[in-house]
């Protein structure tokens, strides 16, 4: 079953870089946090600002976070795909990702797309003026629009496989089994 390659939705512009996965998650709730979400953690340590930009009424209700540079690196915390999917998040924009947060995102169905970070600034801006204009992302025509922004996306050839056609990475694997087998008999002859 393939996975259609468009999402549309509103967008929260999180003008911030250097987000990583414990901030995302912070540690503290991790041992009672599971992916069907029994609690929003999301960025918990920053939402007691009152004018933090989840906070603001006009956001609520998102599925599109685009974020600064660097977004999800650090510890390879699954908790912080699964905060940010459930505070609604199904789409992440941002100009550079931490590998084992894309790796996680993934996996999970989280879409994580990169964007030059000059794409990122002119998305805050649209976004800010208008929030409820929608953001789509066509990952067939690796595309972003945003009002007047429009924008190639990148998302390594892999990973985008695995968002567009998601499955079992075993059964994927088993897909080259008669290759394993050869490289198998190969090594044991050596």
């Amino acid at each position: 079953m393939s996975e259609s390659p468009l999402r549309t939705g509103t967008a929260v512009p999180l003008r911030r870089d250097d987000v990583d996965t414990d901030q995302l998650a912070p540690a503290r709730f991790v041992p009672y946090f599971r992916p069907d979400g029994f609690t929003n953690i999301l960025l918990a340590d920053w939402r007691s600002d009152p004018d933090f930009v989840l906070n603001q009424p006009q956001y609520q209700g998102a599925s599109v976070l685009v974020a600064g540079r660097d977004f999800g690196t650090g510890s390879s915390r699954e908790s912080a795909v699964w905060a940010l999917q459930s505070a609604g998040f199904r789409v992440v924009v941002a100009s550079r990702f931490g590998d084992i947060f894309r790796g996680n995102a993934t996996t999970r169905g989280l879409w994580t797309v990169e964007v030059g970070h000059d794409v990122v600034e002119r998305l805050w801006a649209e976004v800010e003026a208008d929030p409820w204009v929608p953001v789509t992302v066509d990952l067939s025509a690796l595309r972003l629009t945003c009002g007047a922004v429009e924008s190639p996306v990148r998302i390594d050839a892999p990973l985008l496989r695995r968002l567009l056609e998601p499955g079992d990475r075993i059964a994927e694997t088993l897909t080259h089994l008669a290759e394993i087998e050869a490289y198998e008999a190969a090594e044991a002859v050596r």
